[in-house]
């Protein structure tokens, strides 16, 4: 199963309905009615994941460097 593709637009309209203590989101012809603030919190946590996880993907964000190792002590 492949991860929804979500957009900016979406994202910020469910900011500004936990901002404004609203728990009905509208993205164009669809409305989401989340039947709790803890659940549209849920929400912009999980578009917020799956857009970075997205971005990382295509190259926009680079993965998180390689950790390297550096140790100091005879024998270098």
């Amino acid at each position: 199963m492949s991860t929804p593709t979500y957009t900016e637009v979406q994202l910020q309209a469910l900011r500004d309905a936990l901002a404004k203590g609203e728990k009905r989101v509208t993205f164009g012809d669809k409305t989401v009615e989340y039947r709790t603030v803890e659940e549209l919190k849920q929400a912009i946590a999980e578009v917020e994941a799956a857009m970075h996880k997205d971005a990382v993907a295509t190259g926009l964000y680079p993965r998180a460097p390689r950790q390297i190792r550096v140790t100091t002590g005879k024998g270098f």
